[in-house]
């Protein structure tokens, strides 16, 4: 798949003719818009929040449009803004997928390399050769196959540890049981696939399904440190968050680091009926699969460069990034999800917050929704489904 130059993109007689009406509109237009955009956040939070009675949380959403930019909240603390920090979760997929094809544009690294082969220009293999790293099927493994989530990697993160394995977390989720002993625990990637290596886990042989796993990209993170000699942070920093402009954006990566930098959303975990505020929180779980924070602002800025092959990876290298497998039915590539008429990015759920961030290239539309509740009971189903619902809504709102 080719990806068009942005510059380069036709513009038609029917965006010419809509261009010119909008102009022939008057100065009350874009209120309406926004009006509209305001119900529409207002709507679907007072809908979500009095279905599944939730005591707080709000949505907010913000777009940049060919109409402008507009961010609208409902629920949400009066102070917060488009340039209110929040934690990214998963969308942090779509750096460590660019960082991986920067490498690989640079000679540096091969996609289809098995983990086991040497680094190009290395005497080091991409994973180190250790008992952590002995997972089933190593050898099988490919740069590729982890970025899609097609490598078979048991989700450490979000998968309870099998009951027969001879572990004390055995039948538990690993990062809940050592959180518990210690709140300050300094998790490792290499730490995460150990339990895999240890108890021999994994969903399927290399190649033959799709399983979504967030320690595909602890390997990748691995990957991302030998093959560059920078620490991961380091290295995403250097050169996507800086070259992109993308100053209200972090990379967490200790224990230490638990608070989000001023100003920011606060966060909370709704479960058994128990509101708590999960605002603060350690991220070194999560490195390279979910750790950023960032804004509205910069998420958008970042999707939507990233699409428009502006952000560092070439075009070659976002076509790649679109193609999707038979394996996730067409909607997964390399850490970046197709998602239909919304356009391109991905999602992200951490304690706290759920998070989509999307770019349609073919009306130049960008759009980041966040709620700031984590509704534990229906997240992947009824709070999920209403995100998608609200973004669709706020296009419509702006006629989209």
């Amino acid at each position: 798949m080719s990806i068009m130059p942005y510059s380069l993109w036709p513009r038609t007689l029917a965006g010419l003719l809509l261009g010119l009406a909008l102009l022939s509109c008057g100065p009350g237009t874009r209120t309406n818009y926004a009006e509209r955009f305001q119900a529409s956040v207002t709507e679907n939070w007072r809908t979500y929040q009095q279905g599944h009675s939730l005591p707080s949380g709000g949505l907010a959403i913000y777009l940049e449009t060919p109409r402008g930019h507009f961010f609208a909240s409902a629920g949400m603390p009066t102070t917060v803004t488009e340039t209110s920090r929040f934690r990214a979760a998963s969308n942090t997929k779509t750096f460590t997928s660019a960082a991986l094809l920067l490498l690989a544009q640079q000679g540096n690294l091969r996609l289809d390399d098995a983990i086991v082969t040497m680094i190009p220009g290395k005497s080091i293999s991409y994973v180190p050769d250790t008992a952590q790293f002995a997972v089933p099927n190593k050898a099988a493994i490919t740069i590729r196959q982890l970025m899609s989530h097609t490598a078979g990697v048991f989700d450490v993160t979000n998968e309870l540890v099998p009951a027969n394995c001879a572990v004390p977390y055995a039948g538990q989720n690993y990062p809940t049981y050592v959180f518990a002993l210690d709140p300050n625990h300094a998790f490792s990637p290499a730490e995460l696939i150990g339990v895999n290596a240890t108890c021999n886990l994994s969903y399927f042989r290399p190649g033959e399904g799709f399983h979504y796993s967030n320690t595909g990209y602890s390997f990748l993170a691995t990957i991302i440190e030998r093959v560059s000699g920078l620490s991961y942070d380091q290295f995403i920093i250097q050169n996507l968050i800086t070259p992109n402009g993308l100053s209200a954006t972090s990379v967490p990566m200790l224990p230490s680091d638990r608070a989000i930098p001023a100003p920011f959303t606060p966060g909370y975990l709704y479960a058994n009926g128990v509101l708590k505020d999960v605002t603060n929180d350690n991220m070194s779980c999560n490195i390279a699969e979910g750790n950023i924070i960032a804004t509205p602002v910069d998420l958008a800025r970042w999707v939507k460069r990233l699409v428009r092959a502006e952000a560092g990876p070439n075009a070659a290298s976002v076509a790649a990034m679109m193609a999707t497998t038979a394996q996730s039915s067409q909607s997964y590539g390399l850490g970046l999800m197709n998602a239909g008429s919304l356009g391109y990015g991905h999602t992200g759920a951490h304690r706290g917050y759920l998070s989509l961030m999307v770019y349609d290239p073919s009306v130049d539309v960008v759009m980041v929704v966040y709620f700031n509740i984590w509704d534990d009971a229906n997240l992947a189903t009824d709070q999920f489904s209403m995100m998608v619902k609200a973004a669709k809504d706020a296009r419509t709102a702006l006629a989209y």
